[in-house]
């Protein structure tokens, strides 16, 4: 009988503790209708991956669980699908693409596009949709708008950044002082350091003009403030919109939501924001790969890839360290096959 290896999340802590490689699974040579079985080339690794891993008990996560979500890989047995034997795809699971081979839902797959490599397709649906989702669906920003994005140095806000730019927007973008030139590069009209002094002080010492006409905030759910005083440099009408990382722990991210809840729900006379907060989780479906493809394909969005590891368990070890110091930039990934 084949088998293969996976790494599993069997408890909550630090990846250090909390995850193990299991060998000698079988693979699978029966399948439920509509999944396939994909011979797994690379897996992206995203922030909540370890956060969930450090933070949620064990019952909740229904653990233990193989690690991670974002894949891609090569279709093993299509099972009827439409896809074909030897397609190289690209999606996300819930959890589970952490192993050697995975079965998969074919709706949370699509085909790679055909210039890019397997281990630059492996982070294309979370942050790329993410993005995409952010700035057309809750945001809906429109050619000739100022659109400033916060972490654009993260997945999200290097996606975010080439997806508005293709869409004819001036692009406000920020991120420690390192990674100007490759904001630059993407094309960012105006950059700003965070580390040079806090980004608020900033941007209310000077207010830009015009106004942004939407603020996406790629760093997510970490400090209330870049909302709370948005009302000096985000223009009425507008919208901020949040996506992407989380708090480290639950009692931070309580500590947050309290903040931005009595920034939007107090009425203005009383001090409330009067800008509008869209907070959003990712919804991704067939139909959201399929454009994520497309805006890979036709080069609105190139994939960037911060670092490449080994699946043993030095390489697996070390990927999730780089994650965790935050200074990544682009995705980190680990190679579990050779491209074929």
């Amino acid at each position: 009988m084949s088998t293969y290896s996976g790494w599993f999340v069997v408890q909550k802590g630090r990846p250090t503790d909390a995850l193990q490689l299991k060998t000698g699974l079988p693979i699978p040579n029966t399948l439920r209708d509509g999944h396939v079985l994909v011979k797994v080339q690379a897996v992206a690794l995203n922030p909540v991956g370890y956060k969930l891993m450090g933070a949620v008990p064990n019952f909740l996560a229904r653990r233990p669980h193989v690690a991670e979500g974002d894949v891609a890989g090569l279709i093993v047995d299509p099972n009827g699908s439409e896809f074909n034997a030897g397609d190289r795809v690209f999606g996300t699971l819930r959890h589970g693409s952490m192993a050697e081979y995975v079965v998969a839902p074919s709706s949370c797959l699509a085909l790679i596009p055909a210039n890019v490599s397997s281990v630059e397709a492996a982070g294309l649906g979370v942050v790329v949709a993410t993005a995409y989702q952010g700035l057309v669906a809750k945001l809906k920003i429109e050619s000739g708008q100022t659109v400033f994005i916060n972490g654009g140095s993260s997945g999200v806000g290097l996606s975010a950044i080439q997806i508005a730019k293709s869409m004819g927007c001036k692009v406000v973008a920020t991120a420690s002082g390192k990674n100007k030139e490759l904001l630059l590069s993407l094309g960012v009209d105006e950059f700003i350091d965070y580390t040079a002094a806090p980004l608020v002080e900033q941007l209310l010492a000077k207010p830009p003009s015009p106004k942004f006409h939407a603020i996406l905030d790629a760093v997510g759910l970490t400090d209330p403030a870049l909302y709370l005083n948005s009302a000096s440099y985000l223009a009425p009408g507008g919208a901020y919109a949040t996506a992407g990382d989380m708090p480290n722990t639950l009692s931070q991210l309580a500590d947050v939501l309290r903040q931005l809840f009595e920034g939007f729900l107090r009425p203005t006379w009383l001090g409330g924001v009067p800008r509008k907060y869209i907070p959003f989780l990712i919804n991704l479906g067939k139909e959201d790969l399929e454009t994520v493809r497309d805006l890979v394909a036709r080069g609105a969005v190139k994939p960037i890839v911060d670092s490449v590891y080994s699946f043993d368990r030095d390489g697996v070890l070390k990927a999730y360290e780089k994650m965790m110091s935050k200074r990544a930039v682009g995705k980190v990934v680990v190679k579990v096959a050779q491209e074929d």
